[in-house]
């Protein structure tokens, strides 16, 4: 594991203890979520990374309104008729 260290603002600081109450883990949870959010992590590893199951994780990311699927409706209209045809 390494440790960095960063100058934020009192604000920032203020805020991110507001959501968790450690300043540690909100930003881990920031950082988790930003880099499943761009596509780097999977929600797996998100979930690992974070100490929640994969079902934990997708009922935490959708209650902060990240969305599990993300298709374009292009791909989605294509689902929907895939199933369709089960």
């Amino acid at each position: 594991m390494s440790t960095i260290t960063l100058e934020l603002e009192d604000e920032l600081v203020a805020a991110l203890r507001e959501l968790d109450g450690s300043l540690d883990r909100a930003a881990r949870e920031l950082i988790v979520l930003e880099l499943y959010r761009r596509g780097a992590i999977s929600g797996g590893k998100a979930g690992e990374l974070l100490g929640l199951s994969r079902y934990d994780f997708i009922r935490h990311e959708s209650d902060l309104g990240i969305p599990y699927f993300n298709l374009t409706d292009g791909e989605w209209e294509a689902e929907k008729a895939s199933s369709r045809s089960l």
